[in-house]
């Protein structure tokens, strides 16, 4: 008995050593002296060939709000039909090729075809078309034709969206110890989205959107038998189609995003000794933007020649120190040098020029970050972490050049108690920094006791509860429960507090073979306050912003019904959110209140024809309401032109009946 305990307490150190030390996957079983003939799988297939399913799909969407789109996936109402897949196929050399397509026919849909060989190589292309809606009734009484807004007599509807197509090209190279990639990606963006210029009044537009960005990305990576590492670049370029606009009697009312491109080269890296792990990051990037510049009165300017260079670093290693102990650390630097022309322009004062002139600022921006950490188990389920956090930021020409935040935080963990998992987080950071120069950067115009939020001293406590629980075998529980608060306590004009606290808790029930359930519910709560100042000096108003987020579902799914062959469900989920805005000046009153809900359901049915086709009839149901004290009518403010009322206030219903083939 002795001799086998003192064996059994060998084996335990031999695999609890690094992994560096000794090896015992199956690829590196020594079979030599293995007679394979007594141990072949009589019954084993091999899994080639093809195999996956094709689906078609075609229905009836009844709405009368583009806005439902964003949940249909499509803008087309009537009769409307898809197309999805995921065909795979196997060779028996080892050579594979897979097809994937969702939804293709509507205007949210991707599809991805690769061949390749395991182990040696693959090429890959793709596709995926997204489009989002804001709404389908904005008005204006200007449109765009060719870089000119030309003025209308009457006010004509347009569509509030943007969708984006993209395709890309791969392709990967892997040996024995060395592999490469490249990648190629287009995308086109196109649409309308909200925008407004100063004719002189101010007045909204729909500003057109048509752009296209490439993308291209090279890398070779090499490994060892504890390193590896990677050389890669990539590179982009942003080509705007829409000039600067202009209207018949006045040029250039809007400068357009202008063309620009961007280039990265960077180095990483990863080496293991013994139990330690140790990675870094080294990138230089360059972003350029050269393109002429919109002509003010007195500024001459032809060519924008803008130049920004990027430096990002990054340093982590860690290390178990014991069976019981790790230890990390870790170091993220960035830097930003914008080398950019620096010119002087000429200043306006409300709706005319002033006669004085002032530069552009070039700012650079600089972040280190420090991290460490330690990770303890105290005893079997139980484990203590706990962690240090150093950010440093430098901004020339900012208000406040230097910000430091100092973060400290701890976890407990624990494991032991039969099928119960409790996680317990919590953190106190503080931020400060260097003098305020706000008489000297800022504009005549900003109160000097004005903090921005990003800049302001800071103390932050935060803390987190999550509990996962499986009281019975059918039963599952899982429960976050999170508080925050920010404290601006020097702030006098600006954010002066914020809280932020919610929870979120699912359940998941397997009540038998054929029925399941689930169900969730979420919900979020964030109120800041802020002081103001009318005549730039002490506050004399104060404003308190409450915002409410809920959401809740549940579903259902009954199956065996018919030979096993039809399954029932049913999907339903709610979700609302306001804000509310308190003004205290004089008295307390409203202001500019947002509220929204939304009702979704669905219903299905699959039926299984035979072993390979099946088909699925769905009904799905959406139910949307906003309202938003933002949005006014055009002309209701004296001089101020808008889009309209932009809210949403709709039914919309979708049926679909889909067939698949299992391959």
């Amino acid at each position: 008995m002795n001799f086998k305990l003192n064996f059994i307490t060998a084996s335990l150190v031999i695999a609890s050593a690094p992994a560096m030390a000794a090896d015992f996957a199956v690829g590196k079983a020594n079979t030599a002296n293995v007679d394979q003939q007594k141990y072949q799988c009589q019954r084993c297939e091999a899994n080639t060939g093809y195999n996956g399913s094709i689906s078609v799909a075609a229905g009836y969407i009844s709405s009368d709000d583009v806005h439902a789109a964003n949940a249909f996936g499509t803008d087309q109402d009537g009769f409307v039909t898809a197309v999805s897949g995921d065909v795979n196929y196997q060779g028996d050399s080892g050579y594979q090729a897979s097809i994937q397509a969702n939804q293709l026919g509507f205007e949210n849909s991707s599809a991805n075809v690769s061949v390749g060989k395991a182990g040696l190589f693959s090429v890959d292309a793709d596709y995926q078309l997204l489009t989002t809606y804001q709404s389908g009734d904005a008005q204006s009484q200007l449109y765009y034709d060719d870089g000119m807004m030309v003025p209308s007599d009457e006010p004509y509807t347009f569509e509030l969206s943007q969708q984006r197509e993209k395709m890309g090209f791969g392709a990967k190279v892997k040996q024995d110890f060395y592999q490469g990639y490249l990648r190629y990606e287009t995308e086109d963006k196109s649409g309308y989205k909200s925008s407004s210029i100063v004719t002189p009044s101010p007045v909204n537009i729909g500003l057109v959107v048509d752009s296209t960005t490439d993308s291209f990305t090279a890398g070779a990576a090499l490994t060892g038998d504890n390193w590896l590492t990677e050389l890669s670049y990539f590179g982009s370029q942003y080509k705007n189609n829409v000039n600067d606009l202009s209207l018949p009697y006045s040029y250039d009312l809007y400068a357009a995003t202008p063309d620009n491109e961007a280039h990265q080269v960077s180095l990483s890296g990863q080496y293991q000794l013994d139990r330690t792990v140790m990675s870094g990051r080294f990138i230089v990037g360059r972003m350029i933007q050269d393109d002429d510049l919109i002509q003010v009165a007195g500024n001459p300017i032809q060519n924008w020649d803008g130049e920004v260079d990027t430096t990002d670093a990054s340093f982590n290693i860690t290390s178990m120190l014991s069976n019981r102990l790790r230890l990390g650390a870790s170091y993220d630097y960035s830097n930003r040098e914008n080398n950019s022309s620096v010119f002087e322009f000429q200043q306006y004062d409300f709706n005319s020029l002033s006669g004085s002139f002032k530069e552009n600022v070039a700012t650079d921006i600089e972040r280190s970050s420090y991290k460490v950490n330690a990770s303890y188990r105290i005893s079997s389920g139980y484990r203590l972490q706990a962690g240090y956090d150093r950010k440093d930021v430098e901004r020339t020409y900012s208000d406040r050049e230097q910000t430091n935040e100092d973060n400290l935080w701890a976890k407990f963990s624990i494991r032991a108690i039969d099928n119960v998992n409790i996680n317990v987080k919590a953190s106190h950071s503080n931020r400060g920094g260097s003098e305020y120069l706000t008489n000297e950067l800022t504009s005549s115009e900003d109160n000097s006791l004005m903090r921005k939020y990003y800049l302001a001293d800071r103390t932050r406590n935060d803390i987190e509860l999550r509990v996962n629980h499986s009281p019975l075998d059918w039963l599952s529980i899982d429960f976050t429960g999170r508080y925050a608060i920010d404290d601006y306590d020097d702030t006098v004009i600006g954010l002066t507090e914020s809280e932020d606290y919610g929870y979120d808790i699912n359940v998941n029930l397997q009540l038998s073979k054929q029925l399941s359930a689930y169900g969730f519910a979420g919900q979020q709560w964030i109120n800041s306050a802020q002081a103001g100042s009318q005549n730039y000096s002490d506050p004399d108003w104060y404003a308190d912003i409450e915002d409410k987020f809920i959401n809740m579902g549940a579903g259902v799914s009954y199956g065996g019904l018919m030979q096993d062959q039809l399954t029932l469900g049913a999907d339903y989920l709610f979700s609302n959110s306001s804000s509310d805005t308190y003004v205290t000046s004089d008295g307390t009153t409203p202001y500019g209140d947002y509220y929204s809900y939304n009702h979704s359901a669905s219903l299905y049915a699959n039926y299984a024809l035979s072993d390979d086709m099946a088909l699925k009839l769905t009904y799905r149901y959406e139910r949307y309401y906003d309202t938003d004290d933002a949005q006014i009518s055009p002309n209701e403010v004296p001089g101020m032109v808008t889009l309209g009322e932009l809210n949403h206030n709709y039914n919309a219903h979708q049926i679909m009946l889909n067939f698949s083939y299992l391959l």
